[in-house]
Formats: C-alpha cells, sequence, structure tokens
C-alpha cells in the first residue's frame, strides 16, 4: 500500500537516499529542502523514478519559524491525510549560528522546528500515523538558556548535542502525553559517522554508506516492529531499541524541555499547543 511521507532535509544525505528508496518502492514523497534550484533538481530526478504524480516538494528555511508554520500550512493545504513525517533535516556546523530570531540554528533546526512541524502536523497524522525524528548517539544535557537563546554555546559540537537530546526528550514526552490520542513517534539514531555532508565537513572523514541511515528510517517508518513503539529510542550503532541518554528518560527534565520550547515559540509568535 502506498504511503504519503513527508522527509525533512531531503536534497542530501540520508534525507535523499531514504526519498529515492521510498519512490523505488512506490510511495508518495514529499520532498523538502531549503534551496529552490537544488529541490526542483531532485524532484526532478526523483519524479524520473517512478512518476511525477509520487513526487511533490515544499521550499522552507527550518531556521525560520515563519517558513516552518508555511510548510505545515501548505502540506495542509494539499493533503488531508499523511502517514509519515520524517524529521530529518539537521545541521552542525555552520558560519551562521544564530537565527534571525536570535536562536542557536542547532536549536532552531534540530529541535524547535521539528517540534512546531509536528504539532502542525499531527491532525494529519491521526492515530496510525508514525513520526519519526532523527536522534543520535551524540547526546549531551541540554542548557534551557542556550536553548532558548539567551546563552550562546561556543563548541558546535556540542550545541549540536544538546540539540539532538532535545529532540529525543521531547518525542518521548510527546508520545507519552498523547498515548493512543496520536501518531506513534518515535526517535531514532540513524548511525554515526555516516558519510553525510555533516560528518565530511565536521569531521574531515568519507563516512560509512549513508544507506545504513536510509534503511533504518524506511523500517521505521513502514515496518510492522516499530507500530507499536511509540516514545522509543532506536539505536542503529547497537541494531536494536535502546535507553537514550538518561536525562531522556527523566520526566521532570523532559518536561522543562518541552516548556522551554513552548515558551520560545510563543516569544516568537508562534505558540504551539502542549500535549
Amino acid at each position: 500500500m502506498s504511503r504519503t511521507i513527508l522527509i525533512t532535509g531531503s536534497t542530501d544525505g540520508i534525507g535523499l537516499e531514504t526519498a529515492r528508496m521510498l519512490v523505488s518502492l512506490g510511495h508518495h514523497v514529499l520532498l523538502h529542502g531549503r534551496n529552490p534550484a537544488k529541490l526542483e533538481e531532485v524532484e526532478r530526478t526523483l519524479a524520473g523514478l517512478a512518476g511525477a504524480d509520487h513526487v511533490e516538494s515544499y521550499l522552507a528555511d527550518l531556521s525560520r519559524m515563519d517558513d516552518v508554520e508555511t510548510l505545515a500550512k501548505a502540506v495542509t493545504g494539499r493533503h488531508s491525510r499523511l502517514d509519515v513525517l520524517i524529521n530529518n533535516a539537521g545541521i552542525f556546523l555552520t558560519s551562521e549560528p544564530v537565527t534571525q530570531d536570535g536562536l542557536d540554528v542547532r536549536f532552531a533546526v534540530n529541535t524547535i522546528a521539528p517540534y512546531l512541524l509536528t504539532q502542525r502536523l499531527l491532525p494529519l497524522l491521526g492515530t496510525s500515523g508514525r513520526v519519526i525524528n532523527l536522534s543520535s548517539a551524540a547526546q549531551s544535557p541540554v542548557d534551557l538558556e542556550a536553548l532558548a537563546g539567551r546563552v550562546r554555546l561556543s563548541d558546535d559540537y556540542d550545541a549540536y548535542a544538546q540539540s539532538k537530546l532535545a529532540i529525543t526528550q521531547w518525542s518521548r514526552r510527546m508520545a507519552l502525553s498523547l498515548k493512543d490520542k496520536g501518531p506513534a513517534i518515535i526517535a531514532v539514531n540513524p548511525g554515526s559517522l555516516l558519510g553525510t555532508k555533516m560528518v565530511k565537513e565536521g569531521f574531515g572523514m568519507a563516512g560509512k554508506d549513508i544507506r545504513i541511515g536510509a534503511e533504518i528510517l524506511i523500517r521505521a517508518a513502514l515496518s510492522d516492529e516499530f507500530e507499536t513503539a511509540s516514545g522509543q529510542y532506536f539505536d542503529n550503532d547497537s541494531g536494536q531499541f535502546a535507553p537514550p541518554h538518561r536525562d531522556a528518560l527523566n520526566a521532570e527534565k523532559s518536561e522543562r524541555i518541552v516548556q522551554a520550547i513552548e515558551t520560545t515559540l510563543a516569544e516568537s509568535g508562534h505558540p504551539g499547543t502542549l500535549v
């Protein structure tokens, strides 16, 4: 059965490979990117694999919450149902670490934007959909002041690792709050040091086959083994569901993360909906 799947950050790396494989399997893939020329090229290429009716694209800069809102409205305007949302877009090294809203871009793109997008698309996902959030083996305790943009983190890796723990925390907290009233929400570490642009630029190495990451995202999106895994964390380095960082299992700390995200969104004019 063909499913409708939105993949953020799908113009390169793991996102692109995941999109390519899903289109080849006959699924309807909603591409997302922030470079219009690149997005058009990817849409044209993938449409050639299985027909133009299997692919559509959406332009948005996820460091800008206005763009996140526009993306959600555009998807909602064209679809009454979304089977899977894969929050794949991510950023590590950048020459512009602060967004126009004054946020650390790692928290904005890796944590806050996927939270807002998920909130806005919950009605389309219903109770049978899935949200797959890209986590990482890199997870560090979150500085709430840094998440809110009031403190600057000087270490790129630390900012990235904090943002990945934060998305893992809100994934579990939202899943436990929604229970059977919403989609399954699962955080996935797709594999360490895969051959993405992020790894090549950040660590100066070719990295491992990105299909390792794409294959686990497809399993998480489609396979029965993930159907009842809402709130869990899958570690693809070990190939199994595993405990995330201990802070993600701490209900109080995870609640504070969600509250900080909600406050940050409200202050930028984009209030979420606590669940």
